[in-house]
């Protein structure tokens, strides 16, 4: 079957590349490859997107994409514009450098913040999503994944965000420090999670002289992986929490990422008492990139 589409949704983060072949907002087909930013030179990305998407472009459809594709090491550096500000403006997008004459790839900019400083990409095309869908939330967004954002949104902009390593954190603890002999790839135990969800929030002080208990715990009284995981997540997002609290203290919080990481994060927050509700992430970065795809529609 031949696919033939009016433009083609990119999302390329570090780790993975996702592809959408799009008829207006409908998607015909989708490939993804684990040719993620983190393993490609700048030469490198042209390839490894035309291994996904070489028999779509007979028509040369625009190709959107979001993500680390445009950071400093990426395919072409795109630019960051500083908040407070409406999340996407695809007129500000960045046309990488192409051999293929079929290509044509418009890189969507990143968030900037002076004070406290901080960056963002991708996270941004997923607020657009959002807010396509709730053009007049007013509350707070918590974008968790290896780096989670807590995004504050007012009159249809991103007024200010926060950055939190939680989940880089938990990975290095639970693969390459002392505690990976008790806890490895193991998923995290819901009741072991919450209960440490609660008391590094109350102490947070706890994420750090909770750390070294689970291995002695596991040692001594059998203390086992999913236990010792669902510990370590909870002490490390309830200290998340504790940091985060005016941002969704008596505000309205929509969790978006990935359904089980959310989930641990709407449960912690459940269990704080917070407004806390969990929409999934992939969804709404296809939904940002339609919108962006519309914009660039006017504007060309």
């Amino acid at each position: 079957m031949v696919v033939s589409p009016d433009w083609i949704a990119v999302d390329w983060g570090t780790t993975r590349l996702r592809v959408w072949a799009m008829r207006g907002a409908t998607v015909i087909e989708a490939r993804s490859s684990d040719k993620g930013m983190g393993q490609l030179s700048p030469d490198g990305f042209q390839p490894a997107l035309l291994e996904l998407v070489s028999d779509w472009l007979d028509t040369r459809p625009p190709v959107i994409a979001c993500g680390m594709v445009g950071a400093r090491t990426g395919w072409a550096e795109a630019d960051y514009r500083s908040v407070p500000c409406p999340p996407l403006d695809p007129a500000r997008a960045t046309r990488p450098p192409v051999s293929d004459p079929r290509l044509d790839v418009h890189i969507l900019p990143g968030l900037s913040q002076i004070d406290p400083p901080d960056v963002m990409r991708g996270e941004e095309t997923q607020i657009a999503g959002f807010l396509a869908e709730q053009p007049d939330f007013d509350g707070t967004l918590c974008l968790p994944g290896t780096h989670c954002k807590w995004v504050r949104i007012a009159d249809g902009a991103v007024q200010g965000f926060h950055t939190f390593m939680t989940g880089e954190v938990y990975s290095l603890i639970a693969r390459q420090s002392v505690l990976r002999l008790t806890i490895g790839d193991a998923q995290p135990d819901a009741v072991a999670f919450l209960e440490a969800a609660a008391q590094a929030l109350a102490n947070p002080d706890l994420c750090h002289a909770g750390l070294f208990p689970l291995r002695a715990a596991a040692l001594l009284n059998g203390l086992d992986a999913a236990q010792g995981a669902g510990r370590l997540s909870g002490l490390l997002i309830g200290a998340e929490l504790a940091a985060a609290r005016p941002l969704w203290l008596d505000r309205r919080t929509v969790i978006i990422g990935a359904p089980e990481l959310a989930a641990l994060y709407q449960r912690a927050l459940a269990q704080a008492g917070a407004d806390a509700v969990q929409m999934d992430g992939a969804a709404l970065v296809l939904a940002g990139l339609t919108a962006a795809r519309a914009a660039i529609t006017r504007t060309t």
